[in-house]
């Protein structure tokens, strides 16, 4: 009689979730021990009070053009991302993996070794290398390659912790929590116009051409709307605040 068939749970997607369970448990656990803060604003802001708001935060040229780039060079690259499952069905898990581990690693590095005078400089880089990586997807490569393809680029996510850091330079402290929260909306729905064409290009011609089209989308975006330094309208007189990734 043949032995019984064992099925080992190591690795399999049900000990992941749970495991991702388990850390959510954690950082909820960590928030017990932040200090309070007073609100920057009493009551509920009006539909009209939040229009107006992002009016003058979008009326500053230079803030535009930090918000363009905190929405379109890694929104197309999150759209380059979409398409890992049907690129690869297999390994689709590696890549996203590999996408967070190099992602984290560009974030540490950007955020706490890069000296606050070469932040700024390094957004146009850190933005070619977020995108460049990706064309060579236009070759079909094999796993191994595109997984070390991913993870380098991902680094280059690093560029939008360093642009939050310039917004908020740019941004009067009263208005700080709203224009974070206009960044965050306006990525959440880049990237979605990106995955959308992602998939739409896939459709057309294939899931590595169309990766290697927005990778090069965002690599002309980048060249074309460099963000460069400018002096801060009263950042001498106001102390540096940290930025957080969103």
């Amino acid at each position: 009689m043949a032995p019984a068939a064992t099925t080992s749970t190591t690795g399999t997607p049900r000990r992941a979730l749970l495991t991702g369970a388990a850390l959510y448990l954690v950082a909820a656990a960590a928030m017990g021990g932040l200090r309070k803060r007073p609100p920057r604003a009493a009551g509920r802001p009006s539909p009209a009070e939040t229009w107006r708001s992002n009016a003058l935060l979008w009326s500053s040229r230079p803030r535009r053009r930090v918000y363009i780039a905190l929405w379109v060079p890694n929104g197309l690259v999150v759209g380059c991302e979409s398409l890992f499952v049907p690129y690869a069905p297999q390994h689709a898990g590696l890549l996203f993996a590999c996408a967070a581990a190099g992602m984290l690693a560009g974030d540490v590095l950007a955020g706490r070794f890069v000296p606050p005078a070469w932040r700024i400089r390094l957004v146009t880089p850190l933005h070619l290398l977020l995108a460049a990586p990706y064309l060579i997807f236009l070759l079909s490569p094999s796993t191994p390659v595109a997984a070390a393809a991913v993870t380098i680029a991902s680094t280059g996510y690093a560029a939008s912790l360093l642009l939050q850091q310039r917004l908020m330079e740019l941004t009067p402290d009263e208005l700080s929590g709203h224009a974070l929260g206009l960044h965050s909306s306006g990525m959440l729905a880049m990237q979605g116009v990106a995955a959308v064409l992602a998939g739409a290009f896939a459709q057309w011609t294939s899931p590595a051409a169309a990766m290697a089209v927005l990778a090069a989308a965002s690599v002309v975006v980048t060249v074309f709307l460099p963000v460069r330094p400018e002096p801060s309208p009263g950042a001498a007189a106001r102390p540096q605040r940290r930025s957080s990734h969103l």
